[in-house]
């Protein structure tokens, strides 16, 4: 959940990126977030992933106000039950699809659990490619495995911007498959930004923002009435 204000900049030049936002997403469910250039998408991801912080308001995550934990507790917050994906990659060459999934895991010297892995390859359609590395590998299947990375700690959440921004439109449409099934099959939170109506569509909700505010949502949205409410908005 986050509520609040986000501003960048003092005086004169000071931004507000978020003007009073207020939005709580559901556990299970995937929603989107659509706006123009600059309506404060990014920020409001960001903040909502603790990446950034607030000037007023607050960011619960889990229950826990992100305000209330010092630098060493909001890294691990983030470690443990937030996961990421950006429309970069941001995979590791040197290493496997496999290693680059548990490199999370690796990194804060936890055990994998095997059940868990295998049924995130499997959910994901990545067993014929853990062998290979990222230069082995095609844009979507690049961006799966960074789908699998960011699920295998089980967050809370994962938030994801622009992650079908690199890939065309069939491997795109396999990602967002995939995650969906990740939403449906075992039960992931997902918050997506995004400037595709036919992206949006995977979600269970559309978020709309707008200079900082979210102005409208549609529940169970089609890529037709996603495209039809941005044309209204336009008017």
């Amino acid at each position: 959940m986050v509520d609040g204000v986000k501003i960048y900049g003092e005086g004169e030049t000071a931004v507000r990126a978020l003007r009073g936002v207020s939005l709580s997403i559901e556990r299970g469910r995937f929603t989107a977030i659509m706006g123009p250039s600059g309506s404060g998408k990014s920020t409001l991801l960001h903040t909502l992933a603790g990446l950034d912080t607030l000037e007023e308001g607050e960011v619960f995550i889990d229950g826990t106000a992100l305000s209330t934990l010092k630098d060493r507790q909001l890294t691990l917050l983030r470690r443990e039950k937030v996961g990421f994906v950006f429309q970069t990659f941001n995979l590791i060459p040197t290493l496997n699809a496999s290693e680059n999934i548990l490199l999370p895991l690796s990194i804060a010297r936890e055990d994998v659990e095997r059940d868990w892995y295998d049924q995130i390859v499997e959910t994901l359609g990545l067993g014929d490619r853990l062998n290979h590395r990222p230069s082995q590998l095609s844009g979507g299947q690049q961006q799966r495995v960074a789908v699998a990375r960011a699920l295998m700690s089980r967050p809370i959440i994962v938030c994801a911007d622009e992650p079908t921004g690199n890939l065309d439109s069939r491997a795109s449409d396999e990602l967002l498959g995939f995650i969906r099934s990740a939403v449906d099959e075992i039960d992931q939170t997902v918050v997506m930004v995004t400037h595709d109506p036919l992206v949006a569509a995977f979600a269970d909700e559309v978020v709309f923002l707008d200079d900082g505010r979210i102005t409208s949502r549609i529940a169970d949205p089609s890529a037709d009435a996603i495209f039809d409410h941005l044309k209204s908005l336009g008017e």
